[in-house]
């Protein structure tokens, strides 16, 4: 192996292993649905009581909705009001006495 090919070797299999690298094949959210994602986000923070189950309701597949509720509050404003209702309910019996 020459110096040249042993140099694109190794510069090569960095490019594909850093971690910070931007990965192109991703799509960016639209502007609706970034912001849906982050109102969503930011409630169930508020209402769930912190970051632990905010993001363990948003990201776990949810059998009343169908669906994880991250995704879904961010494809619609249907889906963004039926996660919040749900968010809302939960929410009301966290805090009841006795845990609803």
């Amino acid at each position: 192996m020459t110096p040249d090919q042993d140099k694109s070797s190794i510069t090569s299999a960095s490019a594909r292993t850093n971690p910070f690298r931007r990965n192109r094949n991703v799509t960016p959210l639209a502007p609706d649905d970034a912001q849906r994602q982050g109102a969503i986000s930011a409630l169930a923070f508020q209402l769930l009581g912190g970051r632990d189950a905010a993001l363990d309701f948003l990201n776990t597949e949810d059998a009343i909705l169908s669906g994880r509720p991250i995704a879904i509050a961010t494809q619609s404003e249907d889906g963004y009001a039926s996660v919040e209702r749900e968010l809302r309910a939960r929410s009301l019996v966290r805090d009841a006495p006795n845990g609803g």
